[in-house]
């Protein structure tokens, strides 16, 4: 029988004895995913799930499993068998092939680790396919409803999971993969025939993960683990009759952020040389008061990573620096800063003219709301008009000292 939506291939003879271990066991999975701002993509600011996908996945259903945002892992290790024959046609689902996966979102706390600064992973199971064999005869055909072929048993998903059309069989063997929605229950099937036992032999499951904002978090790795538990009744229950072996499943989480954040100066923006708008020329010729002395500097920024910025001088005087002459005479210099669109200043607000203050105040946390990438601020200095007086008396003095503006993602 061959259906437009179905994969059906021939699987090498499951035996049907299984050993299992007297005590009781977990499986451990490592989750891991990356955030590595791209200047392709600046508004593409996401976790990019970088653990090895199995099978289904990876071959089987690769476009489907993009588009449902989900990704696929495989337990080898995985082993459950009946404690008990399964009666054909049982009334209570529980008494024979019920799978139930905790499908809905679950939380996890991961923490850096190194500020112990914490963040919220979500984890919900998606799907779900546990390879099985059984005693033959009757062998597959167990699960054929009268006059009717057995493979759509398994290849149309009961409710409430969800048809993917994927089977793999033999004599006495096969392996499906369901689709199992939000908050979805049990799914089951009923034998046609009696079976003196089920196998299930490792477990192929799909899962959906969501991850937090990577712009908010600092550079570094931040680890955690989710463990479910297995059995009946349990998070991963295969109901009273089907046994696994394993008690549980923990997933280890591994989130690594690596951040961008870079300031480019053009060659000679580090010497800074203030005048009047316009030039010396009008005061020197008409003797025309400048309104200012003053400077922007521009300068490139690329920054995925929240990130503050600090003042020192060489002169201080009250909460900026200063300017002296050769005499002693000392005047104060106003620093400030804008920044390009898409950094905000704490409070949705544009970065214009920001004051840079010895003290820090108002400049303490600016938050890149997507990748902003390779964009011109400027760096602004100036004299006010009230500090020019003692200046304008002396022509020809030259003032100077030394500014220092740092951009700090260590926050």
């Amino acid at each position: 029988m061959k259906r437009s939506n179905t994969v059906i291939k021939q699987l090498g003879v499951i035996g049907a004895a299984l050993l299992f271990s007297t005590s009781a066991v977990g499986i451990t999975r490592e989750i891991t995913a990356v955030f590595r701002p791209d200047p392709a993509n600046p508004m593409q600011n996401k976790f990019e799930n970088t653990t090895p996908l199995s099978t289904v996945c990876a071959n089987h259903m690769p476009s489907r499993c993009k588009q449902l945002n989900i990704f696929s892992l495989r337990a080898p290790e995985f082993r459950a068998r009946t404690i008990a024959p399964v009666l054909a046609n049982h009334e209570d689902e529980r008494q024979g092939f019920m799978v139930k996966v905790p499908s809905d979102w679950r939380d996890l706390q991961v923490t850096h680790v190194m500020t112990g600064e914490t963040e919220t992973v979500q984890m919900r199971m998606a799907g779900i396919g546990t390879p099985w064999d059984v005693p033959r005869p009757p062998g597959v055909n167990a699960w054929a409803p009268p006059g009717q072929a057995w493979q759509p048993v398994w290849t149309n998903a009961p409710s409430p999971c969800v048809s993917t059309g994927f089977l793999v069989a033999s004599t006495n063997a096969a392996a499906y993969f369901w689709l199992v929605p939000e908050g979805a229950g049990a799914c089951s099937r009923k034998t046609a025939q009696d079976l003196s036992y089920i196998n299930l032999a490792q477990m192929e499951y799909a899962y959906e993960i969501k991850t937090p904002n990577p712009l908010g978090m600092s550079s570094g790795l931040y680890r955690g683990s989710l463990t479910y538990s297995m059995g009946p009744r349990a998070d991963f229950d295969f109901g009273d009759v089907v046994i696994p072996v394993q008690n549980a499943i923990t997933f280890n989480f591994a989130l690594s952020v690596e951040h961008s954040l870079r300031v480019d100066i053009p060659p000679g923006g580090n010497r800074i040389e203030l005048i009047p708008e316009g030039g010396w020329q009008a005061w020197l010729n008409r003797g025309r008061t400048p309104a200012r002395l003053y400077r922007d500097q521009t300068f490139r920024i690329a920054a995925s990573s929240r990130f503050k910025m600090q003042l020192e001088c060489s002169i201080v005087m009250g909460n900026t620096c200063g300017l002296r002459n050769g005499t002693g005479d000392e005047v104060p210099v106003q620093v400030a800063v804008t920044l390009p669109g898409g950094i905000d200043g704490q409070g949705d607000q544009a970065v214009r003219r920001r004051p840079l203050r010895l003290d820090g105040s108002g400049t303490e946390l600016f938050q890149p709301l997507f990748y902003v990438n390779d964009r011109p601020g400027t760096l602004h200095f100036e004299v006010l008009r009230d500090d020019m007086g003692e200046m304008l008396k002396q022509p020809g003095s030259t003032y100077s000292g030394v500014a220092t503006v740092m951009w700090d993602s260590q926050i």
